[in-house]
């Protein structure tokens, strides 16, 4: 049985309720917050191994809680599932920009949500992948091993999926992959798949990378690739 410890932050009770009642019966520890305030204390006094987050909190939002936590080294590598209700796209664009590792769209499939979660934690424990060098393409330098990436010599901060996206498309030059192809090979069979949640991703990716952000291509009803 896991023993991970896992921050819920929500503002209404019975989501708190629900879903620690399902992660707990899945052996995970589960502490929660009512507001950014009180989610922000807990994490300086214990370190969750996982938080996750509603965006729409009283005080503080999940957004600037999410700012906040990857602004301070103790807490910067704890991995943040955001929880926000349909339609909030440009939150969950900012969200992921800001370092969250993945989203939950409400109402949720607590099933759905405990296979997310246990797929960002195993992802955490995972070691780079071997065998892949260091890549240099255009004006982007890919370094798997440290999880780094440069454009023009400048660092870009990328979340782990981002990364793993650019990774993957990168190394492929050319080649055009369906939104189902990219979730699967950097998320693995488990991740619940929609193309909203790859499109959110290749935003963020492509505002992150700046003017390097054109060689992702968009293949009009099929999916992306990388351009050559």
């Amino acid at each position: 049985m896991s023993k991970e410890k896992i921050l819920v932050v929500d503002d209404e009770d019975d989501i708190l309720e629900l879903v620690g009642f399902n992660l707990s019966r899945e052996g995970f520890k589960v502490i929660s917050a009512s507001t950014g305030e009180k989610a922000l204390d807990l994490v300086r006094k214990e370190i969750p191994d996982l938080i996750v987050l509603d965006l729409m909190l009283p005080g503080i939002d999940g957004l600037e809680v999410t700012r906040r936590l990857k602004g301070y080294i103790e807490s910067r590598e704890i991995p943040i599932v955001m929880l926000t209700a349909k339609g909030e796209e440009a939150d969950i664009v900012t969200g992921l920009e800001l370092g969250a590792d993945d989203y939950i769209t409400k109402p949720f499939s607590p099933r759905v949500l405990v296979a997310r979660i246990k797929a960002v934690l195993r992802r955490k424990r995972q070691e780079p992948a071997l065998g892949e060098d260091v890549l240099r393409i255009h004006d982007i330098l890919i370094h798997p091993g440290r999880h780094e990436v440069f454009v023009n010599e400048m660092p870009v901060k990328l979340t782990f999926t981002e990364f793993g996206i650019l990774n993957f498309l990168a190394r492929r030059p050319g080649w055009v992959f369906t939104r189902s192809q990219i979730v699967d090979a950097v998320r693995g069979d488990d991740y619940y798949v929609t193309d909203r949640s790859v499109d959110v991703q290749i935003v963020g990716l492509r505002k992150k990378l700046g003017d390097a952000g054109k060689y992702i291509e968009t293949v009009r009803g099929v999916g992306y690739r990388f351009k050559e």
